[in-house]
């Protein structure tokens, strides 16, 4: 099974929304609250790898040490974009969502479901509302495509 990470602060509604909606879905995951433990080189590099935009996606411009001016993350290697974080872990947006293969930035009531397993999403066919569920028609679209590979091979 694949492990979810949300790298969460203690304040951040946000966080608590994220972590109500994995619980009410039965999703494993792990919390780490970046403010409470220090942020890994390797975890840090899977984070940015895994982003479309770079630190655009998980740097707040919000934060006071970005908005004092004196810092220029794009000037920065990555090697020291890695420090840099670890001693400043309020400059990450919040909550950060990682698996293996995916991350999500914030909370986003429908991007999230992505993190649904897939024997989830098919276990969704018994809904009685299949028309209208998204998680219904990914799920039937999931069976239709294993039927399909089914039939190739015979």
């Amino acid at each position: 099974m694949c492990m979810i990470t949300i790298y969460t602060s203690p304040s951040c509604s946000s966080c608590k929304k994220v972590k109500k909606w994995f619980d009410e879905q039965h999703i494993p995951y792990k919390e780490k609250n970046i403010f409470a433990s220090v942020l890994n080189p390797d975890e840090l590099k899977d984070i940015l790898s895994k982003t479309e935009n770079g630190t655009e996606d998980i740097i707040s411009t919000r934060s006071n040490i970005i908005k004092s001016g004196n810092v220029n993350i794009d000037d920065m290697s990555v090697n020291e974009l890695i420090e840099f974080i670890k001693l400043n872990p309020s400059i990450l947006k919040r909550p950060i969502v990682v698996d293996s293969s995916k991350i999500q930035v914030g909370y986003n009531e429908e991007e999230i479901r992505s993190f649904i397993p897939a024997a989830r999403r098919i276990a969704a066919r018994s809904c009685p509302h299949p028309d209208n569920c998204e998680n219904c028609r990914d799920a039937k679209d999931f069976l239709e495509y294993i039927e399909s590979q089914k039939h190739h091979k015979s």
